[in-house]
């Protein structure tokens, strides 16, 4: 185990009595360049701070702090992973922990839209915003964009990614967007809409948003068929992991065939590899960093 005894009590010390220091960690830890080798693989750690604290069958596995990090910590060893998208609760962990020297860190920003929500689709900016990413020195921003026809909601939210986009920009600073189709199955219940042609028109979308794209990396699901839904743009994107399905195999070779595709530089996946239905993480984060960098 990485997260002893010893080092929770410090971590659960340090966070009542020295609150800054967290951020002083983050700001000033070892740094690297956002690419090396043109590849990239981050894991997501950002669903808490919407609500999301399910996997599978079990609803609340991802509300135990110490065991999220746990998994964090054996991930964030691993010299494929090249960093860490969360919010700052979590960040700021990691940091008091020492497990972000060179390794890219990025801010989590919308993330009003509360699971399960009547308002979900509302997803106002209440993580991270451009200036305090840029200021506390991390190395980019998240964004997810959820887009439904049948919910007003979406209008907002896509202003609020917009601006999103443009105020990183002025910092030269990447950010990913996440475009999602979304409709309604019931007033208030929002649910991701199961198709290519609603998929490649909202990553359409995503891609234009802000007054640059130059700096839009796209975070998207490993579709049916990529490459059609990435025809639709020359920016980089990352595939993301996604709710895990119920065949973990199938999302493995999901992602490897995704990476065919030329735009698609890596990988974003979060709770597939912290809580494998086997348990196994350092096995699951091994397999997908060799997806994204083949031995």
């Amino acid at each position: 185990m990485l997260l002893t005894d010893e080092r929770w009590a410090t971590l659960l010390e340090q966070r009542a009595t020295q609150p800054t220091l967290a951020r002083a960690r983050l700001k000033n830890r070892a740094r690297r360049p956002l690419l090396i080798d043109g590849r990239l693989f981050i894991i997501a750690a950002d669903h808490t701070s919407r609500g999301a604290l399910g996997v599978g069958s079990d609803p609340f596995i991802m509300a135990d702090r110490r065991r999220l990090l746990e998994a964090l910590l054996v991930t964030l060893e691993h010299p494929g992973c090249d960093g860490v998208l969360g919010s700052a609760d979590v960040l700021e962990d990691l940091a008091l922990l020492g497990a972000l020297e060179n390794k890219l860190v990025f801010g989590t920003m919308n993330r009003g839209g509360i699971m399960g929500a009547a308002w979900e689709l509302d997803d106002r900016m209440t993580a991270y915003d451009p200036d305090s990413i840029a200021e506390f020195g991390l190395d980019g921003g998240k964004v997810l964009l959820r887009i439904a026809d049948d919910d007003a909601g979406t209008a907002p939210t896509i202003e609020a990614c917009a601006k999103a986009v443009s105020g990183l920009a002025r910092h030269g600073l990447p950010i990913m967007v996440e475009p999602l189709p979304y409709h309604l199955v019931a007033p208030g219940k929002a649910k991701l809409l199961d198709d290519d042609d609603a998929l490649l028109r909202a990553v359409a979308i995503g891609a234009g948003l802000g007054n640059t794209s130059a700096h839009i990396w796209l975070k998207v699901p490993a579709s049916k068929d990529p490459a059609r839904m990435l025809a639709t743009t020359t920016l980089p994107a990352l595939i993301l992991g996604g709710s895990p399905g119920p065949d973990p195999e199938a999302d493995f070779l999901a992602w490897e065939r995704a990476m065919d595709v030329p735009n698609v530089r890596g990988l974003v996946v979060g709770r597939a590899l912290l809580f494998p239905t086997n348990g196994d993480v350092a096995t699951a984060i091994d397999r997908a960093a060799r997806i994204v960098r083949p031995r």
